[in-house]
This record gives structure tokens, C-alpha cells and sequence, in this order.
């Protein structure tokens, strides 16, 4: 059963990616990843998810060259937005939620 203090520390992982980039969700992982295998699974599922869209938004920049980039780009920064609220949503519920078309590397 989970708590209410690790339902919030899940959901702080995404909230605070908004303000801090990756920063604070690894703060919050790795000083929490032993005692909860619930903030552990967002915390992963945060970097998989950080660790993807980097490669993506890498790919769509040199895309630019031959104009498609330039439609990638938005989709992509909105899609990151979205997928990180419903995230955060989701952890705040108590539900892991698997982000989609991320690279399971962590």
C-alpha cells in the first residue's frame, strides 16, 4: 500500500522537471529510489522518458536541414508537455504509468 508521501514525491519528480530540467527529478530519485519501488519506478521511467526526447529533439534539430525538423520540433515540445503532466497525474494516483515511445534503458 502506498503512502501519500510517495504518491507526492512521484508526482514531484515530473512537476519539477518543469523547473529544474533533470536536476530535481534526480535528486528526488536517488535519495528516495531504496526505501520506495514506486518513486524508484518514476524516477526511472522520468530518465528513460528524459534520456528519449533528447535523442528525438537531436534528431529533429538536424532534421531542420531538410525542413521536417521544423514540424518535428513542436510536436515533439508538446507531446513532452502532455506526457509529462499525465505522468505526474498518474503517480499522484498512485498508478505507474508507462510513458509512451521511450527507450527502456535505465
Amino acid at each position: 500500500m502506498l503512502n501519500k508521501d510517495e504518491k507526492l514525491l512521484a508526482a514531484l519528480i515530473y512537476i519539477a522537471s518543469f523547473f529544474t530540467a533533470f536536476i530535481g527529478p534526480l535528486i528526488i530519485w536517488l535519495i528516495k529510489k531504496e526505501e520506495s519501488s514506486f518513486i524508484d519506478f518514476h524516477g526511472r521511467e522520468y530518465l528513460n522518458f528524459l534520456i528519449s526526447y533528447t535523442i528525438y529533439g537531436i534528431v529533429a534539430t538536424v532534421l531542420c536541414f531538410v525542413v521536417i525538423g521544423f514540424l518535428i520540433l513542436p510536436v515533439l515540445g508538446l507531446a513532452g508537455v502532455i506526457f509529462t503532466i499525465i505522468a505526474a497525474v498518474k503517480a499522484y494516483e498512485g498508478k505507474e504509468y508507462r510513458i509512451p515511445l521511450i527507450f527502456r534503458i535505465i
